[in-house]
């Protein structure tokens, strides 16, 4: 293959993506790899569609059966945690409709040794677990009375997990989920981006030789 590329395309442009697929590489054929559903083109490209994976079951034939194998969740919260920082929302579709963000302080790693080092590691320790605490507030908050159908997690990958074992947010730790945990430090702009991403069916694209 002459070379890989993974695209985010809205929910509601896939089948138009799909079709400009086709125009470029011949009609390609349906099938599937666990969640995705793989086109397969005759001049050799391939599409792997990822979206959530409540989509799993759904049927996929061919552009009809698209629109609603590609469909996120209709109510998503939103959780966002990073040393410095967090951002908490809840979304109706494709807009935000509650949202929380907040900067919290957590000192970074350092080399020093002997009792120093020991000190330090408690603040921190302790400077990240009133973030974990605030953000856990926050979700209990917004998140839990808007009985999300999903969630979109990113920022800090163990921080995030540190929130969701709270026992009083266990029910959302089923949820099916999108996690991006390349976002940048939570703000408003970012939350916005979380769920623009969220929503977004992944293409990863692989080119013939």
């Amino acid at each position: 293959m002459a070379g890989e590329r993974t695209v985010e395309v809205d929910p509601h442009r896939v089948v138009r993506w799909v079709t400009g697929f086709g125009r470029r590489h011949g009609e390609p054929s349906f099938g599937r790899d666990g969640d995705s559903v793989v086109l397969e083109a005759p001049d050799g490209a391939t599409a792997v569609l990822s979206t959530w994976p409540g989509a799993r079951d759904a049927v996929v034939h061919g552009l009809a059966d698209l629109e609603d194998w590609s469909r996120p969740p209709t109510r998503l919260g939103l959780v966002l945690v990073r040393r410095g920082g967090y951002a908490v929302g809840t979304a109706q579709d494709a807009d935000l409709v509650t949202h929380k963000t907040g900067t919290r302080y957590v000192q970074s790693r350092t080399a020093a040794g002997g009792w120093s080092q020991q000190r330090f590691a408690r603040r921190r320790g302790n400077q990240a677990d009133e973030l974990v605490g605030a953000v856990t507030e926050h979700v209990r908050r917004l998140v839990l009375p808007a009985h999300v159908d999903g969630l979109v997690l990113g920022g800090d990958r163990a921080l995030a997990a540190q929130v969701l074992k709270d026992p009083r947010l266990a029910h959302l730790a089923d949820a099916s989920r999108r996690e991006l945990y390349d976002l940048p430090d939570p703000r408003l702009r970012v939350l916005e981006e979380a769920l623009r991403r969220g929503r977004a069916v992944r293409i990863k694209i692989s080119d013939p030789s």
